[in-house]
């Protein structure tokens, strides 16, 4: 397997056009990787984060939920791939003995891994779609944006 470099969510913000995106950070918070993701999928991160429970399952809590009453458990979401700027991810699940890997939206995956409190994965080679978390913090002082635009 290819080298992988754990990874958190920062937060979900709004960019400057009003698009959502979730920030992940590398465990030193050195590097930021944003992805862009839509509003339904940034409220149920911000959820999340925010410790919220809705009232009634959300897919993601749906998806939780049928897994272990299958029997299986989600190990890890990794963020593979990035092909004409769309991100890809998969998640690893354990049922038995049995690996499984699925296919997913990098979104889904991580509103599925917080709610299942696992490891968040990049590959490597994704390195290069990342920012330094310094030069990020800097420009937003430097433009005197210094609001909290944390999706709520």
């Amino acid at each position: 397997m290819a080298k992988l470099i754990e990874m958190q969510v920062k937060t979900v913000t709004v960019d400057q056009g009003g698009g959502f995106l979730v920030l992940l950070t590398d465990q030193e918070e050195r590097k930021v990787l944003p992805i862009s993701i839509g509003p339904f999928e940034a409220q149920a991160i911000a959820m999340v984060l925010q410790g919220k429970t809705p009232p009634r399952p959300l897919t993601h809590d749906l998806l939780k939920s049928f897994c272990e009453s299958l029997g299986g458990y989600l190990e890890k979401i990794v963020i593979t791939d990035i092909l004409d700027s769309t991100f890809y991810a998969e998640l690893y699940f354990q049922q038995s003995d049995e690996a499984v890997i699925v296919d997913s939206r990098p979104s889904d995956a991580i509103a599925l891994a917080l709610r299942c409190g696992v490891d968040i994965f990049m590959a490597m080679k994704l390195v290069e779609f990342t920012y330094d978390y310094s030069d990020i913090i800097s420009q937003d002082i430097q433009d005197g944006d210094t609001r909290d635009e944390d999706y709520h």
